[in-house]
C-alpha cells in the first residue's frame, strides 16, 4: 500500500498544505491549513467505484488501465509548525 504525506508549510503569505511537490491553495491562518489537510487525507482514504481510466503520459502516450476503487492509499499528516 502506498502512503501519502500531506505537510504543513508556510506558504505564498500564509499557509498551505503540501504533498510532494504540489501545494494546495493558501489559507490565511495554520489552523486552517491543518484542518484542511487532515480532510484532504480522511477523503484520499475513501473507497469509490472501479473504474477505466485513460491518460497520457510525459512522451504523448495514452494508456488504459483499471484503477480499483477500494485501492486506497494510507495517509498522514504532517505539522512540524
Amino acid at each position: 500500500m502506498n502512503q501519502v504525506i500531506y505537510r504543513v508549510v508556510e506558504h505564498d503569505g500564509g499557509w498551505a498544505y503540501k504533498v510532494g511537490d504540489v501545494f494546495s491553495e493558501t489559507f490565511p491562518t495554520h489552523a486552517d491549513a491543518l484542518a484542511a489537510a487532515r480532510i484532504a487525507a480522511s477523503e484520499q482514504q475513501v473507497g469509490g467505484r472501479t473504474e477505466g481510466i485513460e491518460f497520457q503520459d510525459a512522451d504523448g502516450q495514452w494508456h488504459e488501465e483499471v484503477a480499483p476503487g477500494g485501492d486506497r492509499p494510507s495517509t498522514d499528516v504532517e505539522d512540524k509548525a
